[in-house]
């Protein structure tokens, strides 16, 4: 091996992001709750736009997304001029690293944060801080005290992932205000689209110069497969971001599926009122085993066990029973399981499963 030949630093730091598991070996049907799925998929609208883009396959999509930056703005009163689409939000994510952190500087996320702010971190050659939550909750105080000269972003998840857990707007809004002057509030509203009446942070946005939201179709929206996020930020951080971004990041079938899905109003308040009441449907039923959680605001719930032991076997359970769900010791909760809230039948499947497993146990 030609020893003169490395990667830059922090790169080889990084552990490979693991997505939730699809298949269970010896298990013929199964039901993937593990990925945070909208278990309806798509609308019909969308699936129409998908399909239509067939027959333009050979010409190269829009560079500047107008047309998906239009749609979103109109829907969420927002100003087109002032929006990023990219593959992901996770995309946006690494935009920002990208752009905002290198060698020296220090990048901040709270304890349980999606694992792809430390991965970006360290691809840029920035130094990761991890902060503590509280409770499962993201901790502004321990983020305001970890901050330094050298912070130059800080990623919170609200609604968090995995744990589901909001931070309500103004401890958001005093995060903002505390933070160094050179640092950029990152607010990954991955999940905001299930939280009836909340805006993800679009607001404090434009108040503010140093904060930038990212949004994702990947959820509600269910286009996980197709990889479409956006951000929303200051004219002169997007325009930064616009800069690293490649000019054909996104296929004219991401933005024109995307635009169909975010016009579909209809279907996007069904799907967000379905999973509000099966969400708590499951929440309580599983309460009613022994098993809690907090409550979530997000398409999910983290059930919480005594210990890694039982929270691994009830896992080994589950998948017996063709239920996938997610183990986040990786993210520091190793007595929990993350559930996605799948349909009616999945909910009442995992709740039944889960019951037998506690009996047996006894």
């Amino acid at each position: 091996m030609n020893q003169t030949i490395a990667p830059q630093s922090g790169i080889m730091e990084i552990t490979l992001y693991q997505g939730g598991e699809a298949h269970v070996d010896g298990v013929a049907e199964v039901v993937k709750l593990s990925s945070n799925e909208n278990p309806f998929g798509p609308g019909e609208k969308a699936r129409e736009a998908f399909a239509k883009t067939v027959h333009k396959l050979h010409r190269y999509p829009s560079s500047d997304h107008a047309a998906l930056r239009r749609a979103i703005a109109e829907v969420h009163g927002l100003d087109a001029d002032r929006i990023i689409c990219g593959a992901g939000s996770d995309e946006i994510i690494t935009f920002l690293c990208q752009a905002y952190a290198g060698p020296g500087d220090e990048v901040i996320h709270t304890e349980h944060g999606f694992s792809m702010y430390r991965i970006s971190t360290l691809a840029a050659g920035a130094t990761p801080v991890e902060v503590a939550e509280r409770e499962r909750v993201v901790d502004i105080d321990a983020i305001l005290a970890a901050s330094t000269d050298k912070t130059r972003l800080v990623f919170i998840a609200n609604p968090a992932n995995p744990t589901g857990t909001m931070i309500d707007e103004n401890e958001i809004a005093r995060l903002a205000v505390g933070l160094p002057a050179q640092a950029i509030l990152v607010l990954d509203a991955a999940y905001a689209d299930y939280v009836e009446g909340y805006d993800g942070g679009a607001a404090l946005v434009e108040q503010r110069e140093n904060v930038v939201m990212t949004r994702t179709f990947s959820k509600l929206y269910g286009l996980g497969g197709l990889r479409i996020g956006w951000g929303y930020g200051p004219r002169p951080i997007i325009d930064v971001l616009n800069r690293v971004r490649g000019p054909f990041n996104l296929s004219a079938t991401q933005l024109e599926t995307a635009e169909a899905a975010i016009r579909d109003r209809d279907y996007a308040k069904k799907c967000r009122l379905e999973n509000a009441r099966l969400r708590v449907w499951l929440a309580e039923a599983l309460a009613e085993l022994g098993v809690p959680s907090d409550l979530s605001c997000a398409n999910f719930i983290l059930a919480r066990f005594h210990d890694q032991a039982e929270a691994e076997a009830c896992d080994d359970y589950l998948k017996s029973r063709g239920l996938i769900v997610r183990r986040v010791a990786g993210y520091k909760l190793p007595n929990c399981l993350r559930i996605t809230i799948g349909d009616e039948s999945s909910c009442r499947r995992v709740a039944h499963a889960i019951a037998a497993f506690r009996e047996g146990k006894g």
